[in-house]
């Protein structure tokens, strides 16, 4: 195993660390907890946490600020946040005007954030959560009943992020936020494993002339694996699949995000952009915004997801809102 670590029990905190000293104007560390806040915390607006294992990075934690997350938890590598930890951020941003909590379909991180969430409520606090599910490759994988929760979630962030910013109620960021998930769809593929630093070897083997359809962001089992392929060819077979699972119009607006895992240059990606975007306009849709880069990765592993996000001039709104945060700035 060959990472740029130091004691393997202190990634998270170290890491933490490092991300705030990097953004300190940005956002700050909640005392005794792994979660990161607004440096600039409102007080009159609905507060949105989100969070899960760490190695996804920039989510959660570069997601958090101006127009996008309060708060963001980290658990351990690839392991879902304790409820004490993700109790302890509704805590840290609670404001009186209720807490959203964006969760990814897996079934640790629905446990322990819904713990959470009933821990808060004991209190007081008006506490509402979404369950993020926009993955079309598999169903009841390793981690979860039903679909998983991928990269489609940072389109959650940014616009019920966005939502919050505007003053709207709990009830209506929460409509919001399941509006935009009822709408993406996501999926992805891998060239290479992940090595998770507790673990110390890659947590799943694949030939170097082989490709992983499916595969999730913990690297559990995809729909099947074949030769490796062009990029062309890879990128309109994920989008097959997603535009399958979707209800579109000719001219529907859409947003597409590119996703890299950690591991896949951006030239890359560009590459597959460049093959997503024109194949989107051959069936007769509007790409409204596109986004690319590395949004929610698996540590190193060398592959992509591509989601697509059907808009209507309210997501639109949203979506185009000022937000600034250590990984998402947009004026």
């Amino acid at each position: 195993m060959k990472k740029i670590i130091n004691n393997v029990d202190n990634i998270v905190d170290e890491m933490l660390q490092g991300a705030v000293k990097a953004c300190p104007t940005l956002v700050k560390r909640a005392d005794g907890f792994n979660v990161l806040v607004r440096k600039d915390q409102k007080t009159d607006k609905v507060a949105l946490v989100s969070g899960g294992g760490s190695g996804h990075e920039p989510s959660h934690a570069g997601f958090v600020g101006l127009g996008m997350l309060d708060g963001a938890i980290a658990g351990e590598v690839f392991t879902s946040p304790t409820p004490d930890q993700v109790y302890g951020a509704i805590k840290a941003v609670d404001c009186g005007k209720g807490v959203l909590l964006v969760i990814k379909n897996y079934s640790g991180d629905i446990m322990n954030f819904e713990m959470a969430a009933e821990m808060a409520t004991a209190e007081g606090i008006n506490v509402s959560n979404v369950i993020v599910n926009d993955d079309v490759a598999v169903e009841d994988s390793l981690y979860t009943t039903g679909r998983r929760g991928v990269a489609g979630t940072i389109f959650v962030h940014k616009i019920a992020g966005a939502a919050a910013e505007k003053g709207y109620p709990l009830e209506k960021v929460t409509e919001v936020a399941n509006k935009v998930i009822k709408n993406v769809r996501t999926m992805g593929m891998s060239l290479t494993s992940c090595t998770v630093p507790a673990a110390g070897k890659p947590g799943f083997e694949i030939g170097e002339t082989e490709l992983e359809m499916g595969l999730g962001i913990h690297g559990e089992p995809g729909t099947h694996r074949e030769a490796i392929k062009s990029a062309d060819e890879i990128t309109t077979y994920l989008l097959d699949k997603i535009l399958a699972d979707m209800s579109l119009e000719n001219n529907q607006d859409v947003a597409l995000m590119v996703n890299g895992l950690g591991g896949t240059p951006l030239m890359e990606l560009y590459i597959s952009n460049n093959k997503a975007n024109d194949y989107l306009v051959e069936k007769n849709l509007n790409i409204y915004k596109t986004i690319l880069g590395n949004y929610m990765t698996s540590l190193e592993m060398a592959g992509m997801s591509i989601s697509v996000l059907k808009l209507d001039d309210e997501l639109k709104e949203l979506l185009d809102a000022t937000a600034n945060t250590p990984a998402f700035t947009q004026f």
